[in-house]
């Protein structure tokens, strides 16, 4: 990938993260009917970031795959969740392994969740606030880290204000 998220070439993404290339990620922050979050933590067996918390479900874009329909079945494999994705945001995000284009999808969470459990160990839905205060005290993805800083401003841009 480039620095505007277009293909350059194919090779797996054990080789884009070794030589530190850009490759793309497809997520999904999930909310409740009552717009709490889902807050995974990942399985200590996990290939990265054991043991860390995250707000996105996700993995590698396939080859042809696009990012909602990549979404879609990482959410589905991940949490045995099958509903709608839509789109938020994409950003680039140069901390973790290598450099990542997250393509970042909302998903709204009504049915029972089958986690995975090579891939998660724990899962919570927490408030706003909550979220807010462990984000910076809990071993976050740096991604995820910053996929929920940009979501809690652009997911509550067409929400009206508190004050």
């Amino acid at each position: 990938m480039d620095e505007r998220d277009r293909v350059l070439g194919v090779v797996d993404r054990a080789e884009a993260e070794r030589r530190r290339w850009m490759h793309r990620i497809a997520t999904t922050i999930c909310r409740d009917p009552v717009r709490r979050i889902l807050v995974l933590r990942r399985a200590e067996q996990h290939t990265r970031f054991p043991g860390h918390y995250d707000v996105m479900a996700g993995g590698a874009v396939d080859v042809g795959e696009s990012y909602e329909d990549a979404a879609a079945r990482e959410l589905s494999e991940e949490l045995g969740a099958g509903v709608p994705v839509r789109f938020m945001f994409k950003f680039l995000c140069r901390d973790g392994v290598s450099p990542v284009w997250f393509g970042v999808r909302e998903a709204v969470i009504t049915e029972s969740l089958v986690p995975d459990p090579s891939e998660i160990a724990w899962h919570a839905w927490l408030t706003e606030l909550e979220l807010r205060e462990a984000v910076d005290r809990w071993p976050f993805v740096p991604g995820g880290r910053g996929a929920l800083r940009r979501y809690l401003v652009f997911g509550n841009e067409d929400r009206p204000s508190a004050g």
